[in-house]
């Protein structure tokens, strides 16, 4: 799970994902809202099981011992 973060910076917030900025914004509150909104998006499109992985075995790809 990303860690989210709202700094200030003179006049602006920075919204931080896990120490990297990615969004700078004048408004407290819209920063808030938008850290609500990624957090709960990323929650809706978890895969159901913890740990289950996106990656999969590449198909038609041969064997590297097999490859001359």
């Amino acid at each position: 799970m990303t860690n989210y973060s709202i700094v200030r910076s003179g006049n602006e917030y920075i919204v931080q994902a896990d120490e990297k900025s990615v969004l700078k914004i004048s408004s407290r509150r819209r920063a808030a809202k938008l850290v609500t909104d990624a957090s709960e998006l990323l929650e809706a499109s978890a895969p159901a099981g913890e740990g289950a992985s996106i990656a999969r075995e590449p198909k038609g790809v041969a064997d590297p011992v097999e490859v001359s």
